[in-house]
């Protein structure tokens, strides 16, 4: 039994869309997994406002804008599936009346991985997706989610890994997942701030992974800001790591070097809740 063999990408319209993608299909293919890519965007801000004289909903242009950049999604979709020449690259596309990232999130439940992209502000308007997109689908999902940054094109993951480790359910989850997408010879590094990021050798030995091991210093509220550059100086790939947080009904709550990992990522990010 394959430890992931059914994968959720979201799509929009941003322009890093397409590299995200490319991204999932290339590892779909390499782990031998089915891709289900999954359109999902916001109506056009207007369609949230009543028109005069009683009217109400979708204008033309609003329409014509939406279906644009569906459009746009689903002509990139075709070309990376031809390319790809896999059958088990599928379309679909999200039709829901709750919001957004809670419609996201129940798909999600149905599939090993989730493959999202991180919030773009310079794009927001285009994409049609909430700022905290990604973040209620990681903490609301439950699911190991692969986080891709907006800058930056990100052909593999998997050959140089770093795992930021704290003894936590969040960040054994994280881990689990990610022993999936190494790749043969991959090198990985355990940073752990505070703890002892040895406790895992046993267990990478167990899955025929060597790795190094990292005991931090610095301020550890500021763990965020370390690990990326930590990240930067041992030349990964792959930052995996749990999600820390809670989900309220008007509210999220990050801690903190989630917070930072999320505004300001530099590679990837497997991410669990």
């Amino acid at each position: 039994m394959k430890a992931i063999a059914s994968i959720l990408l979201h799509l929009d319209a941003a322009p890093h869309s397409r590299d995200r993608l490319g991204l999932a299909a290339r590892l779909a293919g390499r782990l031998d997994a089915g891709l289900l890519a999954l359109y999902g965007a916001a109506p056009s801000a207007a369609s949230h406002f009543p028109l005069p004289l009683g009217g109400g909903g979708l204008t033309l242009d609003d329409v014509q804008r939406d279906e644009a950049r569906r459009a746009q999604a689903r002509a990139w979709f075709e070309e990376t599936a031809a390319a790809a020449g896999a059958p088990r690259l599928n379309w679909s596309e999200l039709h829901a009346v709750a919001p957004l990232a809670d419609a996201f999130a129940r798909q999600a439940l149905l599939h090993d991985l989730v493959v999202v992209g991180q919030h773009d502000p310079d794009v927001a308007g285009a994409a049609g997706v909430p700022a905290d997109f990604a973040e209620q689908v990681v903490i609301d999902s439950g699911r190991p989610a692969l986080l891709v940054p907006y800058a930056g094109r990100f052909d593999e993951v998997g050959r140089r890994v770093v795992v930021a480790w704290k003894p936590s359910r969040e960040a054994a989850r994280a881990l689990s997942a990610a022993l999936a997408l190494l790749q043969p010879g991959a090198q990985v590094h355990v940073l752990s701030w505070g703890g002892d990021p040895a406790e895992l050798r046993p267990l990478l030995q167990q899955h025929g992974v060597e790795a190094q091991f990292h005991a931090e210093g610095g301020d550890e509220g500021q763990v965020g800001e370390l690990l990326l550059s930590r990240v930067a100086d041992l030349g990964a790939d792959l930052l995996v790591m749990g999600c820390y947080g809670r989900s309220r009904t008007r509210e999220r709550l990050l801690g903190g070097a989630s917070r930072s990992i999320f505004g300001a990522m530099t590679v990837p990010v497997l991410m669990s809740h």
